[in-house]
């Protein structure tokens, strides 16, 4: 019996590998985890860079359960979460996310992999949405090529080395406290931001306990469930918003995880100037 979802959308899901909107959080809810970041962002003296894109926060968005309960129908009840981001694109700001497939770089042994992609801003045409390429997800892994653009979003500015048919992209409309799903696989995309707002989403990974990371050690959070097969090391819970003890535990993971995202290229580091392109 689904947790969330109808059978409709988990088939929706499964078909066209995408599932957008759903209801995740009220205004005023999504209203304080901006308000969050943009204090952090303050204290920081400016927008996240380097491995701090690369949540120290938001411990308990990426645990709300009506996000879980969407993942546990799509990916089964346990759940680690392997990673989470911020897709910021400022006000009138040339940032852009190419065509790519998530699974290109991230070395797991498995496509059964869910991104829960949250909007705390609109995301429409106006302010560069994620569109994605529906049933792309069942082709294979396409080939990349890395670019490193300077206003790419993307950790390798990667993209698809063969032609997209963007005619036949669908736009992943939000308003503020909707999610969209997609699958590991999907083909997706997003154009500039030439609106004078920030266009702010926040990214999450789920995996099932049974995927294995194949490219080094590696680290997840365990979110729902039991985990039988112990393929991660499992991360702890901040007590409190940027824990200095964790920060520094963050920054050891991002340095980890960077090696996997960037092998091959040179980089070594979320905080690399190739990496802070832009």
């Amino acid at each position: 019996m689904p947790k969330s979802l109808t059978k409709t959308q988990i088939a929706q899901y499964d078909e066209a590998g995408y599932l957008a909107p759903i209801p995740v959080m009220a205004e005023g809810e999504v209203l304080a985890l901006r308000q969050k970041l943009e204090a952090i962002e303050a204290e920081m003296g400016g927008p996240l860079r380097g491995d701090l894109r690369h949540n120290p926060f938001l411990a308990g968005l990426v645990r709300h359960p009506r996000i879980l309960d969407a993942i546990e129908d799509v990916l089964g009840p346990d759940i680690l979460c392997w990673s989470s981001n911020f897709f910021i694109k400022e006000a009138t700001d040339p940032a852009f996310v190419s065509w790519h497939q998530d699974s290109t770089y991230w070395g797991l042994s498995s496509p059964d992999v869910a991104t829960a992609w949250v909007a705390l801003t609109p995301s429409n045409a106006a302010n560069g949405a994620m569109a994605v390429i529906p049933n792309s997800h069942k082709l294979d892994q396409m080939p990349h090529r890395d670019t490193f653009h300077r206003h790419n979003l993307l950790t390798r500015g990667q993209e698809i080395a063969v032609e997209v048919d963007e005619s036949q992209s669908v736009p992943l409309n939000l308003r503020p406290g909707e999610m969209s799903l997609h699958h590991v696989r999907l083909v997706h995309g997003s154009a500039p931001n030439p609106s004078f707002d920030r266009r702010i989403g926040f990214a999450i990974r789920y995996i099932p306990t049974s995927i294995r990371q194949l490219e080094g050690e590696d680290s997840a959070t365990l979110v729902r469930g039991e985990d039988r097969f112990h393929y991660f090391e499992h991360e702890p819970s901040p007590r409190i918003d940027m824990d200095p003890a964790l920060l520094e535990l963050h920054r050891q993971i991002a340095a980890r995880n960077a090696k996997i995202l960037y092998r091959g290229t040179g980089v070594t580091s979320f905080n690399d100037p190739a990496a802070l392109r832009g």
